[in-house]
């Protein structure tokens, strides 16, 4: 067995390694709101540009579900001043690539080029965000796009067990929303309401973009001010998002797909917000739980020991607000109420007993190890610099992270785990072959 270094190893490692901190990271905030963060890696020839805007699906009307997403999918289907083939044309000749997708509060957008490139693909890129055009022929083709996805998710045991999960324990809450909608959602959004999502929503405040790559910190601050610097435009100012609770009891949702003979599951409750202070517990919790080496403590016991699930694992999603905190898990049908009571178990070992001082020691050596692996592209590093300034962590937090990280002790992880995951108080949302109900009744 290979010997594991300890996090007091890790973190001497990684103190002798320059991480991007307060004195290489330019940050500079442009005159209409905009955050430019700035970072030199003259390694390789490529630049990334990866930022956000706040539109997303908290802004729509639910009865429009997923316009947020269908406005961020055209956004590259052509503007005011460049057709689709022409965008496509100019990103292809040059080997760069132009993503764009929406979240629950925000829009994403990454930009990767060679750095002789920059300049022109940055004029493109401040076109699509700024002058869409929403052409109803490509609105028609991407409309069929979207309604494909959507029919092959109603086929899908693990996108419907995740779809139901968060309608059930977000009922009522923007956080239950598909952000990909429903047929019937995507079906009814018109040009008009693409055009006006776009003019409302759609603005240059508190936008973040961070650019990282073989450009002087100087220039990539200026060449994003040269292209997004004049853009004034202002969106409304959001309503505060309702507070979302954790169950107060044991709910089993059901999606029963014929034809399938794989049951999957997904189960949790409501988590920390990314900037709650139990946060790194929560999350260090989360890797003992059912992310270290094979999948955790859920991976050793319910897949590898008793043998009863394909996969699993936990995730803690924790986002501007609190996020759900979930076990996802694919398994035989006739092996489901056994499976759970194997989840329900290492749930509340990690509640009922601190974590032993070996297993605990790993966990951390393994949180701390990951973060140069991390940073190891600048896809990677934009990524972790637009996560900074987005959740306020201060351009010293990949210097402080490790020690975050050491500090913990069981204690705090047991705090965690006894202040989120009750087992008895949790949605449990699957799909798949039509289960025993009272089987599931706990």
């Amino acid at each position: 067995m290979a010997h594991r270094k300890s996090s007091s190893q890790i973190l001497q490692r990684i103190r002798a390694w320059t991480v991007p901190n307060p004195r290489t990271i330019m940050r500079e905030v442009l005159a209409n709101g905009i955050t430019v963060l700035a970072y030199e890696n003259f390694n390789s020839p490529s630049v990334v540009l990866s930022g956000l805007l706040w539109a997303g699906a908290v802004d729509e009307p639910p009865d429009r579900a997923g316009l947020a997403a269908f406005t961020a999918e055209m956004l590259t289907r052509g503007t005011a001043h460049r057709t689709f083939h022409e965008i496509y044309e100019a990103m292809e000749s040059v080997g760069a690539s132009l993503d764009i997708g929406a979240g629950y509060h925000t829009t994403g957008f990454s930009l990767k080029a060679l750095a002789e490139d920059l300049p022109a693909l940055l004029e493109i890129l401040a076109d699509v965000l700024r002058n869409p055009a929403f052409p109803e022929e490509e609105a028609e083709k991407v409309r069929g796009e979207i309604l494909t996805d959507l029919q092959e998710r109603e086929q899908d045991t693990r996108r419907m067990a995740g779809l139901r999960f968060r309608e059930t324990l977000f009922q009522g809450h923007p956080y239950g929303r598909s952000v990909d909608g429903h047929r019937e959602t995507v079906q009814a959004i018109t040009q008009e309401d693409l055009v006006a999502f776009h003019r409302k929503f759609y603005s240059p405040e508190r936008m973040i973009i961070a650019i990282v790559g073989a450009i002087r910190a100087e220039e990539g601050i200026e060449a994003n001010r040269r292209v997004f610097g004049d853009w004034m435009a202002q969106r409304p100012v959001p309503d505060p998002l309702p507070s979302a609770s954790p169950p107060d009891r044991w709910i089993h949702v059901h999606t029963p797909i014929s034809g399938k003979t794989q049951t999957d599951l997904v189960m949790g409750t409501v988590g920390p917000a990314r900037k709650d202070p139990d946060y790194y517990a929560a999350a260090l919790a989360n890797c003992i739980l059912g992310v270290f080496g094979m999948m955790g403590r859920l991976g050793d016991h319910v897949r590898d020991r008793d043998g009863l699930a394909y996969y699993v694992y936990s995730r803690l999603d924790a986002g501007l607000l609190p996020g759900p905190w979930s076990v996802i898990a694919g398994v035989a049908p006739e092996h489901l109420p056994r499976a759970l009571e194997g989840i329900r178990t290492e749930i509340r070992r990690l509640r009922e007993r601190r974590v032993p001082a070996k297993e605990l020691e790993e966990n951390k050596s393994f949180l701390i190890g990951s973060l140069p692996l991390q940073l190891e592209t600048n896809e990677g590093i934009a990524g972790v610099l637009v996560d900074m300034e987005l959740f306020e962590l201060g351009l010293d937090y990949l210097e402080r992270y490790p020690e975050i990280m050491a500090s913990l002790n069981a204690a705090e992880v047991q705090a965690a785990a006894r202040k989120y995951m009750d087992p008895d108080r949790m949605v449990l949302s699957t799909a798949g072959p039509e289960p025993d109900p009272p089987s599931l009744i706990f």
